[in-house]
């Protein structure tokens, strides 16, 4: 049976459906009319495979206390067979409420107040956020921007960083959010091995593993049997089925010494058990929703390509940065020359476009927005034209 869900040119109401997206514009002070197209959740409806499963538990009416079965165990460790070749062992698994509660949760299992914790700026904010709450150091090594308009790591500067500040833990963001950067596999053997020489142990968020659009998600620990002993992979199906509100992630920790320090970390938070709704949902996703996925991954494959040739063609003062993966592009502005209040005045009260402004993901965002394509098609393009009419507008006003 086909999946009923697959025609992502739909454009379906989400105001009042209790929406971070949407439904925050009043108390954010955004325009009322502003279109949102800054947290990371797709304006697409769920596989139809995965409605039917929440309405039967519905119907059936109990929500008592409940845990991850062989079934669920089996679909989880399915998919990334299918998607990555990578076999992974039950006793590997670890399942929290989501990726940054295990980042947080990470933080506090392999290192002590005030270690220092690197991170590759500019990159997903909560990084930063994590590691400073829980009162350790914030080491940066920035990603370069090229003038191929992508992104590159200075290792060398990675290694004198864990040297210089005596780094205990590495937070790798693959597929890079915002840059849109998958890392090739020399590239990851190169930090990996780097890391493995200093003891480092690196926690890779890979939530956004299924958008690549060009090359191959690599997963980290799988690249050589040594870092299984350095690493904590983070995964979930939210991103990839829309399904970020049921709160439902999967870690997997090869290293039993690491595994259990991370388990116990849980324990001490008091927040154990996940919800029945994330389960099913995140079971028939990895089992059923293949189809749905592919024909999704194709639709945003073509906003991205649309996005880029748009901008070329009708904003050549803004430029997109090479995107490899994610569903969020990179824009830079800084051709226009515009301060950073200039430039969220610009994109907020002119284009009417609620975006991720840039310097919150690190300083070397500045003159940078972040923009989600994960929408039906009209959604996308009438943004677009909404930022080329304001570009024109800021320009006419300085002549």
């Amino acid at each position: 049976m086909a999946d009923k869900n697959l025609d992502f040119d739909r454009i379906i109401e989400r105001k009042n459906t209790d929406s971070v997206k949407y439904d925050l514009v009043e108390k954010s002070n955004m325009p009322e009319d502003i279109i949102p197209m800054w947290v990371a959740d797709m304006d697409f409806q769920v596989s139809s495979y995965i409605q039917k499963a929440l309405e039967e538990r519905t119907v059936h009416g109990i929500f008592g206390y409940s845990d991850a079965m062989e079934g669920y165990i089996e679909s989880v460790k399915g998919w990334m067979k299918r998607h990555y070749s990578w076999e992974v062992s039950t006793d590997w698994m670890v399942r929290t409420p989501g990726v940054v509660f295990a980042l947080a949760t990470a933080v506090r299992s392999f290192t002590g107040a005030g270690e220092s914790v690197l991170i590759q700026p500019p990159v997903y904010y909560p990084f930063r956020g994590v590691i400073e709450s829980n009162g350790r150091k914030v080491v940066r090594n920035p990603l370069i921007y090229g003038e191929d308009n992508r992104y590159h790591m200075d290792f060398d500067d990675f290694e004198d960083q864990i040297i210089k500040e005596n780094v205990k833990m590495f937070i790798l963001c693959n597929p890079h959010n915002p840059v849109g950067r998958v890392w090739t596999e020399e590239e990851l053997v190169r930090i990996g091995d780097i890391c493995l020489k200093h003891h480092v142990i690196v926690v890779s968020d890979e939530i956004h593993a299924d958008f690549v659009f060009k090359g191959r998600h690599h997963v980290f620990s799988s690249l050589k049997k040594e870092y299984e002993e350095i690493s904590v992979i983070c995964t979930a199906p939210s991103k990839t089925f829309n399904i970020a509100g049921l709160q439902v992630s999967n870690i997997f920790i090869p290293n039993p010494v690491l595994r259990d320090t991370f388990k116990m970390k849980i324990k001490e938070t008091g927040y154990g058990e996940l919800n029945a709704m994330g389960l099913i949902a995140c079971e028939t996703a990895y089992r059923d929703g293949d189809e749905w996925y592919e024909a999704m991954h194709e639709y945003v494959r073509e906003n991205v390509r649309f996005a880029k040739e748009y901008v070329e063609k009708n904003i050549p003062e803004v430029t997109m940065a090479q995107h490899e993966g994610t569903y969020l592009i990179w824009l830079d502005f800084r051709k226009l020359a515009l301060t950073e209040k200039e430039l969220e005045e610009m994109v907020i009260h002119r284009a009417k476009l609620w975006l991720d402004g840039g310097e919150m993901f690190g300083e070397e965002g500045r003159g940078f927005q972040r923009i989600n394509v994960a929408c039906p098609r009209k959604t996308l393009e009438k943004a677009l034209e909404q930022l080329t009419r304001a570009v024109l507008e800021v320009q006419r006003d300085r002549c």
